[in-house]
């Protein structure tokens, strides 16, 4: 069975979940080897295994995986059943209240974050990346989950494996971007040793935006998936190599009966 990452904060009573490393899958070459990812040009049938033996973990059906065809957006819907294909789910976070289905986020190097609220049985998975930071998913996903009852001051967060500030390097338009919606933004880039260039704080800054929305537990793995291509998919990292593809991380939470 597989052991996934999983982190303190959401070791909650009747939920469950895992951010998965590239371990323990059936895929071979750039996807080696739990590559979960419907959309890469892996095997169709390798990534079915693969995402199968995650849900073992679970103890939960390959079909209790909801997943999301993932637009950077900030849109957040709620599921209330496993009857998804991931095609017809255009969004970036899901949220949901019902038991036994497995929300999924898909990533390698964008900030898988899931999110728990044990005491009125609310749970969400999202997925940051930059583009979705700024244009306010975190805001949408906290937004949808108090609609079903989750305050968010009992909310607990935790980012999983993304790429992290020693890894991320941008250039002067990115950060323009970052400081034109918000001056206080500048705390997040530090000058890189190259000039015109900055380093990003990704996490840090999607714990701010939590913090703001009233989260006061929002955590991080703390792991940088350029950094470990032994453990993480990095697309960034491939790009660098010259891959024209990349595998796909997954992150998962249910709520259990």
């Amino acid at each position: 069975m597989l052991k996934p990452i999983q982190h303190p904060k959401l070791k909650l009573p009747k939920i469950n979940h895992g951010f998965f490393t590239r371990e323990g899958g059936v895929s071979k070459g750039v996807y080696n080897s739990l590559n979960c990812g419907i959309g890469s040009r892996d095997f169709p049938e390798a990534v079915e295994e693969n995402r199968k033996r995650a849900m073992h973990f679970f103890n939960l059906n390959n079909d209790s995986l909801v997943t999301s065809w993932q637009t950077h957006s900030n849109i957040a819907l709620k599921i209330e059943t496993q009857k998804y294909q991931s095609k017809d789910l255009k969004c970036d976070a899901l949220v949901t209240n019902k038991p036994d289905i497995a929300l999924g986020i898909l990533t390698a190097d964008c900030a898988p974050i899931l999110l728990a609220n044990y005491k009125c049985g609310v749970i969400a998975a999202a997925h940051a990346g930059w583009r979705g930071a700024l244009s306010g998913i975190i805001e949408s996903t906290i937004g949808l989950m108090a609609e079903l009852g989750a305050n968010p001051e009992n909310t607990n967060a935790v980012i999983g494996p993304t790429i992290g500030p020693k890894s991320y390097e941008v250039g002067n338009e990115f950060r323009n971007l970052f400081i034109e919606n918000n001056d206080n933004n500048a705390f997040f880039f530090k000058k890189s040793s190259q000039t015109n260039f900055w380093m990003f704080d990704l996490p840090s800054y999607i714990i701010k935006r939590l913090e703001n929305t009233g989260v006061r537990v929002a955590s991080s793995l703390g792991l940088d998936t350029y950094a470990h291509q032994n453990k993480f998919f990095s697309y960034r990292r491939n790009c660098h190599k010259g891959y024209k593809d990349y595998g796909r991380l997954l992150s998962s939470i249910v709520l259990e009966l």
